[in-house]
């Protein structure tokens, strides 16, 4: 890509991005300027497009079960290009801006499977491996607008766990020269990010810290026959009752005590743990509501245990900024307050950046960044062992 300054005009920038929950897809309209330490974005638009019932469920097949033909993930990668982009276009359409005055187009693409530690292969050694799909030729070439994509393989090549990657974005956002901030984001996963007052992008450090949502969704799809996919408003989780020999039993989870880098995914926290879960109460005669319950009470757990246990023995928090789905689980939240004492929480709605549209509008600023040839992972977060210039470009096609 031809090299490019940073130019003093601000720019637009649409990021795209679909979680670990696979509900659907978010696209964020940011207008961008500048450079880190002085980068200037403010989100000026978001959308949300669930996806089609059928194509969800083949995601959560493939991404769960890790079994399918080259030709189906083939044919998905495709399909879900073909919705990126229709999402894309619909966006801007909601927005009312014209697809020229969009730069760039930054897609998380859909994660189907992520091996951030090394294992070892035959014929080649230890590896780590990571696909995220959603062929973003096809997003460049219905929206005529060039697309970065695939953002986590370059931070793998540089010895990193390509993972997490917005702690660079939580960096440029939310560091302050008084206050020592973490930013939480719990979707499928959750994730935190933690800037020290005055920190510099070394000072910065990062880690999954375990499941978010996915396992509660788990549970609730399983329970309801598939007639929900989340437990809205913790309806379910606030008519059980915690089961605590069930509760320090996943809190044992060897993950949890893991040093970071490190990083989660279904690999760890999906399908097979949500069985195990659900074959412990069939076991114990136990509730579906009693486990959902118990479920959700694991997320804000390990949370609070992953500060204990690692954050705040090298700094002092003032301020918790939380984002994601979980932040619409009263009782995520209200557990998440009570086992932090003397932290703030609050959500990123309160700087500007809507909690649900946090990750998207994460993805806007990391492709604006390769845009103009510039690192954007945080090795101190990753693990790599330099920084790295992180995406493919498929170009727009030519005029």
């Amino acid at each position: 890509m031809k090299r490019r300054d940073a130019r003093s005009q601000p720019q637009y920038v649409l990021g795209l991005m679909s979680g670990t929950s696979a509900d659907g897809i978010d696209v964020a309209l940011a207008r961008i300027s500048g450079a880190p330490p002085k980068l200037f974005a403010r989100l000026e638009g978001f959308y949300a497009v669930a996806y089609p019932r059928p194509v969800r469920e083949e995601i959560l097949r493939i991404a769960n079960v890790g079994v399918a033909t080259s030709a189906r993930i083939s044919q998905l990668n495709f399909a879900l290009g073909e919705l990126f982009a229709r999402a894309a276009l619909a966006a801007c359409r909601k927005f009312r801006i014209a697809l020229r005055k969009i730069a760039v187009i930054g897609s998380h693409g859909q994660t189907i499977y992520h091996q951030g530690e090394p294992s070892n292969f035959p014929g080649v050694g230890r590896i780590t491996s990571t696909l995220q799909i959603g062929e973003p030729s096809i997003i460049a070439a219905r929206t005529g607008i060039t697309t970065i994509a695939d953002f986590r393989p370059a931070d793998m090549a540089a010895g990193g766990q390509g993972a997490p990657l917005v702690p660079f974005v939580d960096y440029v956002l939310f560091r302050d020269a008084k206050l020592g901030r973490a930013a939480l984001n719990i979707g499928g996963i959750a994730n935190v990010t933690v800037i020290p007052p005055v920190a510099k992008r070394s000072d910065v450090f990062a880690f999954d810290t375990g499941p978010g949502n996915m396992v509660i969704d788990a549970l609730v799809r399983e329970y309801t026959r598939g007639r929900e996919t989340f437990d809205r408003g913790a309806r379910h989780a606030l008519s059980g009752k915690s089961i605590p020999r069930l509760l320090d039993k996943l809190l044992a989870e060897p993950y949890f005590r893991i040093k970071p880098p490190k990083t989660a995914g279904r690999e760890q926290f999906g399908e097979d743990f949500a069985s195990s879960i659900r074959r412990w109460g069939k076991a114990h005669r136990v509730a579906d509501d009693d486990l959902i319950r118990t479920a959700t009470l694991l997320t804000p757990l390990s949370i609070a245990a992953a500060f204990h246990r690692i954050i705040f023995p090298r700094t002092r928090i003032h301020e918790l900024i939380v984002s994601g789905g979980g932040t619409q689980n009263p009782l995520i939240m209200a557990q998440l307050a009570a086992s932090l004492p003397g932290v703030i929480v609050r959500t990123s709605d309160e700087f500007g950046v809507p909690s649900v549209a946090k990750e998207a509008f994460a993805f806007a600023i990391l492709a604006y960044e390769a845009f103009h040839d510039r690192p954007n992972n945080l090795p101190s977060a990753t693990g790599a062992r330099r920084p790295a210039i992180l995406g493919k470009v498929s170009y727009a096609p030519p005029r």
